[in-house]
C-alpha cells in the first residue's frame, strides 16, 4: 500500500459543546465540501465517498449523504469502527483507488450535539426511529442487564489492571493531559484553547471512575472532519503537499471489555507492527505520534504497544519526554481529544487531520519543524478496534 495514495485536502469544523441549528448530515456536508475545496477539486471531481453510520438513518447512509450533497459516486461504503473509523477510511480509500473503483475519495465524519433537555416527571423516552430488531449479542445478554456498558468503567478497569501489572504513577498519567492542553493552547480551534492546566489540577479534579479523574477523560462535543484521498497521478496535479499513506494495519479483538483477550496487551500491537512493516520504517523514524486519547491510559498503552517504548515502561517514557509540539517527542499536537474536543467519530478523525496538516506544513504556530513522517492510531470501543497508519511527505 506504500505510496499508492495520499491525502490532499482537509476540511474540519472546530468542535463546540453544542451545534445549534445543525444536524450530523449538514455538518458532514460542510466538512466534505471544505475538504474538496481545500484539495483544489470540484464536487463533481470526487467519485468516491466513505462515511460512518448516522443516528436516525437506519440504512442507505452513503446514498443519503450523496443525495444531500447533490452528487453521485462510483464507490461508496460505510465504515463502522467507532473511534477508529476515520483512520480506517484512509486505507480503504487508497485500496478503492488502487482497485480502479474511483479516482478521488472523500472521507467524512461528523457529530451534532444538542443541549441535554431533562424529561419531565412521568414523561416517556421517545421511541427509536431505527429498526426494532432484538439484540441477541453476548453484550446485550450478559453485560447490559448488569450495567457493564460505560466507557468510563471499562477504561478504569484497564487502568487499574495496568497499575497492578506495571509501574506508573498518577503524576505520569496526568502529564499526558497537561501537555496536550499545552498543545491546545496554541491551537485556536481547540475547545480548551487558552486554558492551561497543571498536574495538580488534573489530580485534584473529581474522581469519575477510580483511578481516572475528570481531566483525564474526554469531553463530548459536536463538530466534523473530512479528508480527500487521491492516487499518485492526480496528487501530482493538485496544489497541496500530499500526505502519502506509507503503511496501514488493522486489528479487532472484541466488542465488550469482558471478552478482551487482555486488558494490558492490546490489538494495537498487531495493527501498529503491520503499519510499520508496510512502511518499511521503525517507530523511531516518525516525528509525531497522533494517537487516540479518550483517556490518559489510552495514550500510555498506545505508545507502548506501538513500539515507542518497551511494555511496562510507558509511565517512565512519558515522564522522561516532552510531549508538546516543540518537545522531543510530540504527541497530539492539536491538543488531542482531551483538549481539542471529541465530536463523535470526527474526534478520531482529528488525529488524522492533524497528522496531515503537520506533514503539509500547515499547522500554524504548533508546526513541528521539518516533519516528514507521522504515526496515527485510531481506537474504537473499549480498546476493541484498532487502525494504525504511517503517513509521510514522500512516497
Amino acid at each position: 500500500m506504500r505510496g499508492r495514495g495520499a491525502v490532499v485536502g482537509v476540511g474540519e469544523l472546530a468542535p463546540s459543546r453544542t451545534t445549534p441549528g445543525e444536524d450530523t448530515l449538514s455538518l458532514m456536508a460542510k466538512a466534505g465540501l471544505m475538504a474538496i475545496d481545500d484539495a483544489g477539486l470540484e464536487l463533481g471531481d470526487v467519485d468516491g465517498m466513505l462515511v460512518h453510520p448516522i443516528g436516525g438513518v437506519s440504512m442507505l447512509t452513503p446514498s443519503t449523504v450523496l443525495e444531500f450533497m447533490g452528487t453521485t459516486a462510483n464507490f461508496a461504503e460505510v465504515v463502522d469502527l467507532g473511534g477508529a473509523s476515520g483512520a480506517g477510511m484512509i486505507w480503504r480509500a487508497v485500496a478503492a483507488i488502487e482497485a480502479g473503483m474511483c479516482q478521488a475519495c472523500v472521507c467524512i465524519t461528523a457529530a451534532s450535539r444538542r443541549p441535554r433537555t431533562p424529561r419531565r416527571p412521568g414523561e416517556k423516552k421517545k421511541a427509536s426511529t431505527g429498526w426494532n430488531i432484538p439484540d441477541r449479542s453476548p453484550f446485550a445478554e450478559f453485560e447490559v442487564p448488569y450495567g457493564n456498558i460505560g466507557a468510563n468503567v471499562g477504561y478504569a478497569m484497564i487502568a487499574n489492571r495496568y497499575l497492578h501489572e506495571y509501574d506508573a504513577t498518577p503524576e505520569q498519567l496526568a502529564k499526558v493531559a497537561v501537555h496536550q492542553r499545552d498543545n491546545a493552547c496554541v491551537n485556536p480551534d481547540a475547545i480548551f484553547h487558552g486554558q492551561p492546566i497543571t498536574v495538580d489540577d488534573v489530580l485534584s479534579s473529581p474522581m469519575v471512575a477510580d483511578p481516572l479523574h475528570l481531566l483525564e477523560i474526554v469531553m463530548p462535543a459536536g463538530g466534523a472532519a473530512a479528508l480527500v484521498v487521491v492516487g499518485p497521478e492526480l496528487a501530482a496535479k493538485l496544489p497541496q503537499q500530499p500526505a502519502w499513506l506509507l503503511g496501514a494495519g488493522e486489528q479487532i479483538t472484541h466488542k465488550t471489555v469482558t471478552y478482551a483477550p487482555s486488558l494490558t496487551d492490546t490489538a494495537i500491537q498487531a495493527s501498529a507492527s503491520r503499519a510499520f512493516e508496510q512502511a518499511g520504517v521503525s517507530p523511531e523514524r516518525v516525528g509525531l505520534a497522533s494517537v487516540y486519547d479518550c483517556y490518559t491510559i489510552t495514550v500510555l498503552l498506545t505508545l507502548e504497544d506501538s513500539g515507542f517504548c518497551p511494555k511496562g515502561t510507558g509511565g517512565r517514557f512519558i515522564e522522561e519526554h516532552d510531549l508538546r509540539w516543540d518537545g522531543d517527542f510530540p504527541v497530539n499536537t492539536h491538543g488531542g481529544q482531551l483538549s481539542f474536543g471529541q465530536p463523535g467519530i470526527a474526534g478520531g478523525m482529528s488525529h488524522v487531520t492533524e497528522a496531515v496538516r503537520q506533514i503539509q506544513g500547515r499547522a500554524g504556530e504548533r508546526q513541528i519543524p521539518d516533519l516528514d513522517m507521522a504515526f496515527v492510531n485510531g481506537n474504537g470501543g473499549i480498546l476493541s478496534e484498532q487502525v494504525s497508519l504511517v503517513l509521510g511527505a514522500e512516497r
